[in-house]
């Protein structure tokens, strides 16, 4: 079955190991082959933009995917892990979601769980920020 993927113009989209950027009008593609690695430009990382510890992850779980040798990123992967277990460990049921899809071979599947742990530290470091400014406002008024 083919994959419809709808291009805005000058987006990117990763396929295989290609990246294709699209002209200056919309263009649809049908997409047909088994186990190819597609990636549209919203949901590619790249170092620059990995400036989180789950984005780190996310990145190492992106390169597993569209490169043809997973195993290469798998020791960067666990590293990286390790981190964030040990800073976040209430972040250990998506660490595990992500860890059982990369060992059943389902890396979308993964990429997917890694993205939904960036949404996760992004909710907590706005937590950490809000109790920041509560803490800073309480400490000025006392302060008065």
């Amino acid at each position: 079955m083919a994959l419809k993927v709808e291009l805005k113009p000058h987006e990117r989209i990763i396929i295989g190991s290609c990246v294709i950027t699209n002209t200056d009008q919309r263009a649809r593609l049908l997409i047909d082959g088994d186990n190819i690695p597609i990636l549209r430009e919203k949901d590619i990382l790249t170092p620059e933009t990995a400036d989180t510890p789950a984005k780190l992850v996310y990145l190492a779980v992106q390169l597993m995917y569209i490169s043809p040798n997973a195993d290469a990123s798998h020791g960067t992967y666990f590293n990286l892990l390790r981190d964030i277990i040990t800073t976040v460990p209430s972040a250990w049921p998506l660490i595990e979601a992500i860890n059982g899809h990369i060992l059943n071979g389902d890396l979308y599947q993964a990429l997917k769980e890694a993205k939904k742990l960036v949404a996760y530290e992004k909710k907590l470091l706005e937590q950490a920020e809000a109790d920041q400014a509560d803490a800073d406002q309480t400490q000025t008024v006392t302060a008065a």
